[in-house]
């Protein structure tokens, strides 16, 4: 039903002006085995239709590529790392459904994301306002620049947060924060933003992705990927409406997987031999 929706809102002529750069909204290089996606649509690189659909492909394509050893997101230019939805895009939207449609695939993109068995860090630039925010927390850690600025302004527009952030902002920073900073739409700077658990870092301005890269490098220097699938799986199902006992039950059934495995097999032994592992995923 969503794929319908989606292919009706392209076929609408009033909003199909931004495909024209489609293959540039959202693009990824990889370095040193690090897949650095960048949403670039200027000036401050808001979501449409377009860079959703674009993100969704870019994910999996990651998700895909066995060369790829994590993702760092990032945004372009200096402006913004995302400053949230298009909303002159979606002011065109008359029909309810059109909307609906824009919402549930920005949650489909933002969940796929959030659920890939790689890391994924975001490398905060600037602005994160609304679902630009909702973006950055859908990564498995943020690392911001100093001079980045947080915001969930929907309310001041009517609207709510809609792409995951009433959900993963309040897991983050508690229920009572969460609760007045989506109340207020105040703009958060990056201290504060680090000091209440938005972000795990706050670096310079213009380090914040060499510092989510290295991350990433640190994690598969030294962590088994089938374990950091598990953990991820384990940690963001925990956190969907499972209790405390629901969720070490994932924990026992991820073990009798991993058992199984070389890596795990490969993960002792270097130990006991004081050496790097070398892990093959199998």
């Amino acid at each position: 039903m969503l794929d319908v929706m989606v292919r009706k809102l392209r076929e609408d002529s009033t909003i199909t002006g931004d495909y024209m750069s489609e293959n540039e909204l959202v693009k990824i290089r990889i370095e040193d085995g690090i897949g650095i996606v960048t949403v670039d649509n200027p000036p401050v690189n808001a979501l449409n239709l377009a860079v959703l659909e674009k993100l969704d492909s870019v994910i999996d394509d990651v998700s895909d590529n066995n060369e790829i050893i994590g993702i760092v997101l990032t945004g372009g230019g200096n402006n913004a790392f995302c400053a949230g939805a298009d909303i002159k895009s979606f002011a065109q939207l008359t029909d309810p459904n059109d909307v609906l449609a824009v919402i549930e695939l920005g949650q489909k993109v933002f969940k796929k994301l959030a659920n890939i068995s790689k890391p994924v860090v975001a490398a905060i630039n600037g602005a994160a306002y609304g679902g630009g925010n909702e973006l950055a927390l859908a990564c498995d850690i943020r690392i911001s620049s100093d001079r980045a600025r947080f915001s969930q302004p929907e309310v001041n527009l009517g609207l709510i947060p809609a792409w995951g952030g009433t959900q993963r902002l309040s897991r983050l920073v508690g229920v009572s924060k969460a609760k007045e900073l989506i109340f207020t739409g105040q703009f958060v700077t990056a201290q504060e933003a680090y000091r209440i658990g938005m972000v795990n870092k706050v670096v310079p301005d213009g380090e914040e992705l060499r510092a989510a890269s290295d991350i990433v490098r640190q994690i598969a220097s030294r962590a088994a990927p089938l374990a950091i699938k598990a953990v991820k799986e384990i940690i963001n199902t925990g956190n969907e409406e499972k209790t405390l006992e629901d969720g070490l039950d994932l924990e026992v059934e991820a073990m009798k997987e991993l058992v199984k495995t070389e890596d795990i097999q490969e993960g002792i032994k270097s130990f006991m031999e004081k050496r790097q592992p070398k892990y093959q995923g199998k």
